[in-house]
């Protein structure tokens, strides 16, 4: 059951990831902010899914990002992730610049792959581990 549910996030965040670009490319940068943490989101959930470990709030998705960067010792993919919260509070507020959405976007956009490749690597699933 849990590998079906980590395979529902995933495709969950290719979705919203890509429903972002497109309403970037609109002018949409509030919607658009708000599919793009929704992707960032749904690849966490589907990376601490996979390993048995808790998901169920923002503060439990920060801790699995970093966790996860501790695991592969890579401090960019808790960098990453605050870059997403970055625009999951741009939906509130509006405050990113147009220069800036365009040098973050991308750092989200690995963030999700390689959450999903943390996900699904070899195939397998992780224990739940302290």
């Amino acid at each position: 059951m849990r590998r079906k549910h980590v395979q529902d996030h995933l495709q969950a965040a290719r979705g919203s990831l890509a429903e972002s670009d497109r309403e970037f490319a609109a002018g949409d940068n509030i919607r658009a902010s708000e599919n793009l943490w929704r992707a960032a989101s749904s690849a966490a959930i589907a990376a601490a899914e996979s390993r048995g470990w808790e998901h169920c709030s923002r503060r439990a998705l920060k801790t699995a990002a970093s966790r996860l960067a501790a695991e592969r010792n890579d401090p960019l993919i808790e960098g990453r992730f605050g870059v997403a919260e970055k625009f999951r509070m741009n939906v509130d507020y509006n405050f990113m610049e147009d220069y800036e959405i365009e040098m973050d976007r991308p750092h989200v956009h690995e963030f999700v792959r390689r959450m999903a490749a943390l996900a699904t690597e070899s195939g397998e699933f992780h224990p739940a581990s302290e």
